[in-house]
């Protein structure tokens, strides 16, 4: 038992550290394609995927404004709930 816990904690060490090194996230949740969906699903898709490039652009204003780590979580809560400026 005690080897089996050893050697699921090296492969999971392991894990974190090839992607680590390769900069790619580990778990990385794709953008919904709503054009993929059965249509009566495609509407809450069309939603999904909204809210997916809207967390997208609000972490990349956190990157720009150079949010420190402790503080990312407000600011992009923050970021999410402001409305969309609309021309």
């Amino acid at each position: 038992m005690r080897n089996r816990v050893s050697l699921l904690f090296l492969v999971a060490a392991l894990t974190a550290l090839v992607s680590a090194i390769s900069g790619a996230p580990a778990r990385a949740e794709k953008v919904v394609d709503p054009s993929t969906v059965a249509p009566e699903f495609r509407e809450a898709a069309e939603k999904r995927r909204a809210e997916q490039v809207k967390l997208i652009e609000c972490n990349n204003a956190a990157k720009i404004a150079k949010i420190q780590k402790r503080e990312l979580p407000q600011f992009v809560a923050e970021c999410f709930d402001k409305p969309a400026d609309k021309p």
